[in-house]
């Protein structure tokens, strides 16, 4: 159970332009749970996430991201603080610092691209080898059709120096994959439909390691209000993890945003 949630926790650290006769606006277009979205912040506004999931078995995972523009819609940093518990003890995990740069915008049959690089600062915990250091990358790719947007992610996280047995050490390589599709329903209620596929390292030895596929498939919904200046955005999903050994988790996540202006001058 506890390689569920550590797979979880993980998750947690680009179609065609179409002409539907009802194609109706997104007013949420930044606030999906697993698979990210290649959208940067707008000057003058920033974003307060949070994610907390809970296993059937009670224990827990989330994470808190604040994402700024540097100034404006080109270049993004963030930082996200991953937290656990339930378990043998609360604790925090490794945090990110985050850069993000928009490359692509959204425009025709263009889609929108903007590449993520992140460092893994060791703050965390030897359980789950969060106090390690690292780096991630993550390519993602949006693009939307009607009353659809399309997610497409591929990026992969390396940790170095897991203690491997006998004073060794080793590093971990994890690659991820990533898709989902938003269905529109309404301007401020979305239907989601996330999965993530991550090809997760783990030591087995003294400098041995071995890689197992984790799943995980997620229908949600969102839904939000723009209050001024502000919105408010909330979440709850379902994810469903499985790995090769056929083992299956079932978790409850729940999601909060807040995005407000620092700045009068956009």
């Amino acid at each position: 159970m506890r390689k569920h949630v550590l797979a979880l926790a993980m998750l947690l650290a680009g179609l065609p332009a179409s002409g539907y006769a009802q194609e109706k606006k997104f007013q949420i277009t930044d606030n999906s749970f697993f698979v990210e979205e290649a959208f940067n912040q707008e000057r003058g506004i920033f974003q307060n996430i949070f994610l907390w999931a809970r296993s059937r078995e009670g224990l827990w995972n989330g994470s808190f991201t604040q994402e700024w523009p540097a100034p404006a819609t080109t270049n993004q940093f963030s930082y996200t603080i991953p937290f656990a518990g339930g378990g043998a003890s609360e604790r925090f995990g490794g945090v990110l610092l985050n850069y993000r740069c928009q490359v692509l915008e959204e425009g025709g049959r263009r889609p929108a691209f903007s590449p993520r690089f992140s460092v893994i600062l060791p703050t965390g915990r030897a359980l789950d080898n969060s106090d390690r250091p690292g780096v991630q990358f993550n390519l993602p790719f949006s693009k939307q059709a009607g009353d659809f947007y399309v997610h497409l992610n591929a990026g992969a996280t390396w940790l170095h120096g897991v203690p491997a047995g006998n004073a060794s050490r080793t590093n971990l390589t994890s690659p991820t994959y990533a898709a989902s599709v938003i269905w529109n329903t309404q301007p401020y209620l979305n239907v989601m439909l996330e999965s993530v596929l991550t090809m997760q390292d783990g030591v087995t030895g003294p400098q041995e390691t071995t890689r197992q596929r984790v799943a995980t498939i997620s229908p949600g919904v969102r839904g939000g209000w723009t209050l001024s200046d502000s919105q408010i955005i909330l979440g709850m999903a379902v994810p469903v993890t499985f790995t090769e050994a056929e083992q299956r988790d079932t978790a409850l996540l729940v999601y909060f945003s807040y995005e407000l202006p620092f700045s009068t001058n956009r």
